[in-house]
This record gives structure tokens, sequence and C-alpha cells, in this order.
């Protein structure tokens, strides 16, 4: 594993993925003339296997410029049952995360998955059955809707077509570990905030769905991943527990994948929800920072509150 400071090296491109198609609901600005909304809907056409699309619901949260600014894609997670999907909602471009990033002179891109929220429909991302769930292809199918939103940013007026960045958090980080282990030329860096798949299993902390499974998915990534990931976990999470995370980020770098993790302490009652929560960026904001750096990716000064 890579530690922060150590040059990562460049990206090496496997297979092609078929280009997705933008639909900008509102926020395209042309000529000079005020900066328009800082927030903006987003509508992101994905195509299904059969064929048929579904429209990703997404938002977009604007820094304080016209200038083209770098794009980050901030992947939600999912909750542990699936009464908790239709009601799963995107950041607010105000709360802490998209904040964060905003202030250091990012257009931040959110969308709701296939399944969730307002955007309905299929729930893409399954894994079957508890007893053989299959994560690696789950992982695969967010990382579609992943790719599909990193298009859509990137061809955004006021956005930077290359110099992306990917930032996912449990189940929208497990979908990073796998758009990282495929072509991505418009994305520069990736962030794996507490990534994986099957936690909770019946409700109990700590218990998971399969986790020799979730071990062996990690590795299938790590071996066609040529991307150094950040990989950040805590002490304290739930769903995912230190002595798991290290046997998933072994399995990731066994087989040639490229990381850079980061075990932080304890996040109030449960690190699991550390990227999105209260306070959360005082402890992941510094990493993601160098890490970013580190890739070359220019960050603006601020002295907003974080």
């Amino acid at each position: 594993m890579r530690s922060i400071g150590e040059r990562d090296p460049t990206i090496r491109l496997l297979r092609s993925v078929p280009p997705l198609l933008l639909l900008l609901a509102s926020c395209a600005a042309s000529g000079p003339g005020p900066a328009p909304s800082r927030s903006a809907a987003l509508s992101v056409p994905v195509r299904n296997d059969d064929g048929s699309t579904t429209e990703l619901v997404g938002r977009v949260c604007r820094p304080g410029t016209d200038a083209p600014a770098p794009v980050v894609v901030i992947a939600h997670g999912s909750p542990p049952s699936a009464r908790g999907r239709p009601d799963e909602t995107l950041a607010d471009c105000d709360d802490q995360a998209p904040a964060w990033f905003t202030a250091r002179g990012f257009v931040v891109v959110q969308t709701l998955r296939r399944g969730y929220g307002a955007t309905g429909g299929d729930w893409a991302e399954g894994y079957g059955s508890c007893s053989r769930p299959d994560f690696y292809d789950a992982g695969l199918e967010t990382a579609r809707d992943i790719a599909a939103t990193v298009d859509a940013a990137t061809a955004l007026p006021y956005a930077k077509p290359d110099g992306a960045m990917v930032v996912g958090q449990s189940a929208g980080a497990w979908g990073t570990l796998a758009y990282a282990s495929q072509p991505h030329p418009k994305v520069v860096a990736l962030v794996a905030m507490a990534p994986g798949r099957g936690g909770h299993r019946d409700g109990a902390l700590n218990e998971n769905c399969g986790a020799d499974r979730l071990i062996a998915a990690a590795g299938r990534y790590g071996a066609s991943s040529r991307a150094s990931v950040l990989w950040v976990n805590t002490a304290n999470d739930s769903y995912f527990d230190p002595d798991l995370v290290r046997a998933m980020q072994a399995a990731f770098t066994g087989s040639g994948g490229l990381l850079t993790a980061v075990h932080l302490g304890a996040y109030d009652n449960d690190g699991h929800r550390l990227f999105f929560g209260d306070g959360g960026s005082a402890l992941w904001g510094p990493v993601v920072e160098t890490y970013l750096k580190n890739r070359g990716v220019r960050v603006l000064s601020t002295t907003a509150s974080s």
C-alpha cells in the first residue's frame, strides 16, 4: 500500500467504455454575464442491459466563479433495508461535503442512482441472496451510473472536460473501486470513503452478508485497476470493521491495485457516517487535500470553515 506523499504512477487504460449522453435541465450560461444559480438540476441518462434508458436525477453545486472548474462526482451510499431506498436524497449544496469542495474551486455533481429516491425504477445494484452474494457485479452496476455522471458532468459548459474526481461513500465507494477497475480517462483522482457492501446483516453491527466474497471482489477490482485510490476508513465503522477493511485492502493490492490507505480514529458513535456527518470534513478534509495535491490536482486555498 502506498502512503501519502508517494508519487502515483500514470493511469493505464485497459478497455473502452461506451460514451453516455447528457441531458442538462438548467443553468447553462452563454457568453459573459452574471454567474448562474449556485445550484442546478441535472438529468443523466443511463442505458440498461435491456436497451432501455433510466434518467438519473441529479444536482450540480457550483463554486463562486464563472471560469471552467474541475468536477467532483459524489456517489451516495445505500440504506441497509430496501424500505429506505425510495427515501434516498442528495446532499444540499450547503451541506458539509459538497460545500467543502465548492469552497475549494470544484463543481460538485451528484446523482441518485437507479432504484433510489426520485430516480426510482428497478434497483440495478442488487447482489442477490445473502447466502451467495455477487458483490462484484453489483459494484459494476454502481460504476455504470458513476461513469454516466462523470461523462455528463465533464460536458457541462462551466466544467473542465478532464481532470475530474470521484468520491464515493459506502456502496458508492464500492462502486468507486469498481469504477477504478475500468478505463476512466477523464478522472485523475478517486476517493473511497468506507467502501463495501452487505453490512449490517440481519440488522447486526459488523455482521456482513458474505465477507469472503467481499474480499474476493475487492481483489478482482484491484487486478484491473491502475489508478491509485485513496481508501479512508475509521476505527468504529459499524458496517465494515478494521479487520475486514484490511483484508479487502490486502486483496486489492495483492492483485495489483494501487492504494493510499488511511485509517482514522473513531468518529462520533459510528465512523461509517464520517463523510456526510457533522464535522467529518475536519478529519477527512486534510487527508483528501494532501492526496489531491500529490495527484497534481490544484486545490484553491480557503479560509472557509470545514
